[in-house]
């Protein structure tokens, strides 16, 4: 009889290349958990099956790096969004192109598909919201509000309203049927990057890059709690499909949130970095993640999760379980969705749309939707999921076996899985599975690996370097206690010029922590920027971006010059930098230096206002100056590109 094999809560499932280059978006199919569809900058849509290493169908069309993708709820249609802002709908049963949507300006930032009805809602850097009548192949409604790029749109699960969350910190209620906002709901102090519906009652969750989450009641229009002490930027939340509860995806945990109180029931580790969608099938949470080109998909086993009761302890902060209050009995219960029997009808029109909106098919379409193609890439896979070979297969869906759990690395930590957890008190017997191999790598479109132009942010090994260089070849033989003088000599030996950049850079942060005890912020950057370190000013400057209010306007001026550099670095880290920086001062100084040059002279003598306009003069002429590098590389694909096209919008004023 084999021994059982205590199961993992939380494991990496597979890891793919999804694309040529960098991927831009993904996401899952919710009703089956198992079909990932992917975006990249090489302007195809992918199809996945999860756990398995081919590429289902590849779908071409676009003609600029696609940035959204969404699959409609039967998991029959996909919606995808490019750079260039035009939408294409393809059908994946008939495998073909279906609808091309034009009418946005920018880049396609969010895209949903409505629960019942044939629309689709799209979001764009344009800050427009627009709702496509798939059927007609036009443009219902556009919905304004926004100040910034729209981050994310959710549709209700009665389909009567949609919700929007921007770069503008704030989260937006419209009502479809009367076709205008019907509450606006501020609070976040960053860009919020998710919402989400309650599956039964009017409650919205709301993430942002704030490092918060907040529940919003949809029927008085307030906030209900907010969660707050997030380990980094909430990039996606999901509630469980009987609404006990929410999970919250981060930088490296998954954290599971109750509300009203706010608590968090329980923390699973899950180091899977930019975690992009949530699926639930099978008492398993799927959780998506990309890095580039590739794309890594983790299981979270929810029958050892604490999902209700008590608190569960929070490794992660200060290892104390968060207060939970008792219950109140007596709290009234929020209205629950009335599901429509019926699909529902069209969104009632309350102005006329423009000629833009409302035109025709033209031939242009017609070319560009003969160009689009569906390139069945596997096709065993894709006559499993896409074919069934009788027409009520999908009724009800077909089932699928939960993804076993891999064996624990050694005795230790079976042992230590094996003691009782709160979600669970019984051992889980996984037979067969003693030699699990590894799922391969594959790409879709092969392609020669190159020297990246722009050295990335996170790698696992420095470019040009490999970390078995620096290691002993041999086991050193055992020898004498060796005094602290002969081993930092062993140490140092052949790494002389890594040790003298090392003081260096040590003495030239001393130098400015020295100033910035004082709480000058000014003569803390002047300090770095006299040191002719780029590398120290990236480090003041990512502390002084996380509060805005330390900017001022003789600050610009020193700052400006050194973005600059920044913009033109080849470490993406610094381009990064510089370029939240920028957006900073653009988006607070921008209308004073504008104002101020415009102004009339003043009468007599106002030294301050000399002064403050002597700066706006020296900032305008620095921003001037920037304006062309942003401009020059706002044709860039990726986030880059992205990222300098939204500068070069809030930049357009300076002409």
């Amino acid at each position: 009889m084999a021994t059982p094999v205590v199961t993992k809560t939380a494991w990496k499932l597979q890891e793919i290349v999804a694309h040529a280059s960098n991927v831009s978006s993904l996401v899952l199919g919710k009703a089956s958990g198992r079909l990932l569809a992917t975006g990249g900058d090489d302007c195809r849509v992918n199809l996945w099956s999860i756990n398995k290493p081919n590429c289902i169908m590849s779908l071409t069309g676009h003609t600029s790096p696609v940035e959204s993708v969404r699959l409609n709820t039967p998991e029959e249609l996909i919606v995808a969004g490019s750079q260039s802002g035009s939408i294409r709908v393809w059908d994946l049963e008939a495998a073909k192109i279906l609808r091309t949507l034009m009418g946005h300006k920018a880049n396609i930032c969010s895209l949903d598909f409505h629960p019942y009805g044939e629309f689709v809602a799209s979001g764009s850097q344009d800050t427009n919201i627009k709702l496509w009548d798939i059927r007609r192949k036009g443009c219902v409604f556009r919905y304004r509000g926004h100040s910034q790029a729209v981050r994310c749109l959710r549709f209700s699960p009665d389909g009567k309203w949609l919700a929007s969350a921007a770069d503008d910190h704030t989260v937006k209620l419209w009502d479809l049927t009367a076709g205008k906002m019907m509450s606006e709901f501020p609070g976040h102090t960053g860009p919020v990057n998710v919402v989400e519906f309650h599956p039964n009652e009017y409650l919205l969750a709301s993430g942002s890059s704030d490092r918060t989450i907040r529940f919003w009641d949809l029927e008085k229009f307030q906030v209900v709690s907010c969660i707050e002490g997030e380990p980094g930027p909430v990039r996606s939340v999901l509630f469980n499909p009987d609404g006990c509860c929410l999970y919250s995806g981060c930088q490296d945990s998954l954290r599971v949130y109750g509300w009203e109180p706010e608590r968090c029931f329980d923390v699973v580790l899950v180091n899977w970095g930019k975690v992009a969608d949530l699926a639930i099938c099978n008492d398993q949470l799927i959780g998506v993640a990309f890095s580039q080109s590739n794309v890594s998909s983790y299981v979270v086993d929810l029958t050892r999760v604490t999902r209700t009761g008590t608190v569960a302890r929070d490794p992660v902060q200060d290892h104390r379980p968060l207060a939970q209050p008792p219950p109140n009995p007596s709290a009234p219960l929020r209205r629950i969705y009335e599901r429509p029997s019926t699909t529902c009808s069209k969104p009632q029109r309350v102005k006329q749309n423009s000629e833009s909106e409302r035109r025709s098919p033209s031939s242009e379409d017609d070319r560009d939707e003969r160009e689009s193609r569906a390139e069945i890439q596997n096709a065993e896979d894709y006559n499993e999921i896409f074919q069934p070979k009788n027409s009520i297969s999908r009724t009800p869906p077909r089932r699928s076996e939960p993804f076993p759990a891999p064996p624990e690395d050694d005795a230790a930590t079976a042992k230590e899985a094996a003691k009782p957890s709160p979600a669970m008190d019984v051992q889980f017997p996984v037979p067969n599975l003693e030699v699990l191999p590894r799922p391969p790598v594959v790409a879709s479109t092969p392609a020669p690996k190159a020297e990246p132009a722009i050295i990335p942010a996170t790698r696992n090994e420095p470019i040009g370097l490999k970390a078995s260089d620096f290691l002993p070849a041999v086991k050193i033989p055992q020898q004498a206690e060796l005094v602290d003088e002969d081993a930092m000599s062993q140490i140092r030996k052949g790494h002389d010029t890594m040790c003298v950049v090392l003081t260096s850079r040590h003495k030239n942060l001393d130098t400015v922590r020295a100033v910035w005890t004082t709480g000058d912020i000014k003569t803390s950057v002047d300090s770095a920027v006299a040191i002719n370190d780029l590398s120290v000013v990236v480090d003041l400057l990512n502390i002084v971006n996380q509060k805005a209010s330390l900017w001022k306007l003789d600050l610009c001026t020193t700052v400006l010059p050194q973005i600059e550099k920044l913009l033109q670095s080849k470490y993406e880290s610094y381009v990064q930098t510089g370029c939240t920086s920028l957006k900073l001062i653009l988006q607070r100084f921008l209308p004073l230096i504008t104002d101020m040059l415009a102004a009339p002279p003043s009468v007599g003598v106002d030294i301050s206002r000399e002064e403050r306009l002597h700066k706006c003069r020296l900032c305008y002429k620095q921003l001037k100056s920037i304006s062309g590098l942003v401009k020059s590389k706002s044709g860039l694909s990726g986030r880059h590109g992205s990222t300098f096209r939204e500068l070069h919008l809030l930049m357009a004023s300076l002409d």
